[in-house]
């Protein structure tokens, strides 16, 4: 609809699905690297507050085994620690990745929300589907997804980002994320 926030849309689109994840509406952003994925999580979180309920945004960089992440052992990690135990209505945490030691480091706690957000590429794991209210893909330009990537990573990382694109498209094309999306947005 024309004059919608993109984001409150989404809020209200989950809200309108049940919960899968104990009382919690989970909401996967999924789509390549550099498509937009973390600013929509954030905005979808600020409609969370404006709205009055909690909301919490879980980003998948934080989780990754660095740049050789195996996206499936990844979802399952995210199913383990965090999705059923809330399922449960357990406490759920998950191990943060540090980029510079290379290593998984201190262990964080997802607290209970209204709304949680995962954002990142693999959060649309078909694993992670039975527990989804809402799945959203976003997409943009390859040259702009580059262009995103090294203002943010540094020129340094190019080769990095392209072997990571490669990877992650395989991993979309088996999971058949962008067309298992409940919605999907251009940036």
């Amino acid at each position: 609809m024309p004059g919608i926030d993109p984001a409150v849309a989404l809020l209200d689109q989950a809200l309108d699905r049940p919960a899968l994840v104990g009382s919690t509406r989970l909401i996967c952003v999924d789509g390549p690297a550099g498509s937009g994925k973390s600013t929509l999580a954030a905005a979808i979180l600020d409609a969370c507050e404006d709205r009055g309920r909690t909301g919490d945004v879980m980003h998948l960089d934080d989780m990754y085994d660095g740049w050789e992440t195996d996206f499936d052992e990844l979802a399952a990690r995210v199913v383990c620690q965090v999705l059923v135990p809330m399922r449960r209505g357990e406490p759920a945490s998950w191990q943060r990745y540090d980029w510079y030691a290379e290593r998984f480091g201190a262990w964080v706690e997802t607290p209970s929300a209204d709304v949680l957000v995962v954002e990142g590429c693999g959060s649309g794991a078909r694993v992670i589907a039975s527990y989804s209210s809402l799945l959203v893909w976003v997409e943009t330009s390859r040259g702009e997804r580059v262009r995103r990537g090294v203002a943010r990573d540094g020129e340094q990382v190019l080769p990095r980002w392209l072997a990571w694109m490669e990877r992650e498209a395989e991993h979309f094309a088996k999971h058949r994320t962008r067309e298992r999306a409940d919605v999907r947005i251009e940036t």
